[in-house]
């Protein structure tokens, strides 16, 4: 009987890091970004098993062909739900391959939704019906028809604006749910705030977080990559599927409104997968030219670049009040040096 010990790697050291790369190879995975601990499970000085993480997500997950059966499995997952316990944190995903979902479910997974090349699975005290059970009680929301806007609004710019005034004309009631991950220049407090604010006059609009099941690091990791790639799209639909199979049915959405995008070729390609894959859903995805200064179509990295080049005085033209005296606030400022001295795209 084999006694299998698991270790974790010192993520910074480049021969384990390295070693670990090569045996993922085997499997046709890319050891990702933002990993913050990598555990193996070593036989005969050799890699059998490993698992990471990154946050509350477990990613990177690969067992040797030849131990398969073996409860590999389900010692490298309690290991890491024991490290998330110890961090306090009660509620977990795991991104994997369609063929391993028997493995997960198995040691207490549940499944949220697959797609052809990934599947993405949860556990803990939370879980995505009650998630939404909680945004339909919170909010108040029926089941009459309803548009939905997802939004990173970094600021809050005109151009949101404009796109949500539109849709509040044209529907009954509209849901704006603003990305909650925290991987933007300006954080999410201050996003929500803004945009909360900056509609408020707009009485049929709803302002939500997006919560962990809308372009997040779970459901859309590469979204805040900025690369266009075979893995966007496999995400792009991964993220689209969910929001159509549970968002868009129990929250009775059936429009989709979206910005048409001539700056960015990730949120270009996420529109048209995501047209693609809510159409299997019966979500209508409404397309809608850019609100232009000048001739120009404004957008949030457009301010973000007018901030980087010091023209503050510019702003007004693209950014409503709200943005504006927060731009201007102690917080403000302090965000807008971050991005002066900024490359993130976000």
């Amino acid at each position: 009987m084999y006694d299998f010990v698991i270790e974790e790697i010192n993520i910074n050291n480049v021969q384990q890091l390295g070693d670990v790369k090569e045996f993922l190879k085997n499997f046709q995975l890319e050891y990702e970004k933002n990993i913050d601990c990598t555990i193996v499970i070593n036989q005969d000085g050799k890699i059998v098993g490993t698992c990471s993480k990154s946050g509350n997500i477990l990613k990177c997950f690969a067992i040797d062909g030849g131990m398969r059966g073996m409860g590999l499995s389900s010692k490298l997952v309690t290991w890491m739900n024991n490290r998330l316990f110890d961090e306090g944190i009660y509620h977990s995903f795991i991104f994997t391959k369609p063929e391993n979902i028997e493995i997960f479910t198995g040691v207490g997974y549940k499944l949220i939704k697959k797609v052809k090349e990934v599947a993405l699975l949860e556990t803990g005290v939370e879980n995505i019906s009650k998630h939404i059970k909680k945004i339909k009680e919170k909010y108040n929301l029926e089941m009459n028809k309803k548009a939905a806007i997802v939004m990173n609004c970094n600021p809050f710019t005109w151009g949101h604006r404009y796109l949500i005034e539109k849709a509040s004309l044209e529907n009954e009631e509209v849901i704006v749910f603003i990305v909650q991950e925290d991987r933007s220049l300006f954080p999410f407090k201050y996003r929500y705030e803004l945009v909360k604010e900056g509609v408020k006059d707009l009485k049929n609009v709803k302002v939500i977080p997006g919560g962990e099941y809308i372009i997040s690091s779970a459901t859309f990791p590469n979204y805040f990559l900025r690369k266009k790639d075979d893995v966007l799209r496999i995400f792009t639909e991964l993220d689209a599927s969910i929001f159509g199979e549970y968002f868009c049915s129990e929250l009775a959405i059936n429009k989709r409104y979206v910005g048409e995008e001539p700056f960015c070729d990730v949120t270009q390609a996420y529109n048209e997968t995501l047209t693609f894959t809510l159409g299997k859903y019966n979500v209508e995805i409404e397309i809608v030219k850019r609100k232009e200064f000048q001739g120009k179509a404004i957008s949030a990295s457009q301010v973000r670049e007018v901030i980087k080049n010091g023209e503050i005085s510019s702003l007004k033209n693209l950014v409503p009040d709200v943005t504006m005296k927060f731009l201007l606030s102690s917080k403000g400022k302090e965000i807008m040096e971050k991005i002066r001295y900024s490359t993130s795209p976000h």
